[in-house]
């Protein structure tokens, strides 16, 4: 099984438990970024995680916009870099660009 496959494995299980769960998925990175694009984190309304969208360096912000989605339903496309000034709070000064996708799974 792959990394991937154990995420899913572990938001479906999070879900099958009754948790509200968010997904989100690096959808497109540029320059030096932490994690290649399919990388992904789930998050639970209780502030369970597993998986990775960055190594660590915009996981907080992730899961907050994650927290969002979830209360909402709303999808957010995330969009971090070197030239945003967020980018800097969560620690992304490595020069590269990415963006995640987060979505409410049902």
């Amino acid at each position: 099984m792959s990394d991937q496959e154990d995420i899913l494995a572990t938001a479906a299980g999070w879900l099958a438990e009754g948790e509200t769960v968010a997904l989100a998925t690096v959808v497109e990175t540029w320059g030096s970024s932490p994690r290649p694009a399919g990388s992904q984190l789930a998050v639970t309304a209780g502030g369970r995680l597993a998986g990775s969208v960055s190594g660590g360096c915009i996981e907080g912000a992730v899961a907050d916009a994650a927290r969002k989605t979830m209360e909402t339903g709303a999808p957010q496309l995330l969009d971090f870099g070197i030239s945003d000034e967020r980018a800097w709070e969560v620690g992304l000064a490595c020069g590269g660009k990415l963006k995640v996708f987060v979505e409410k799974l049902a």
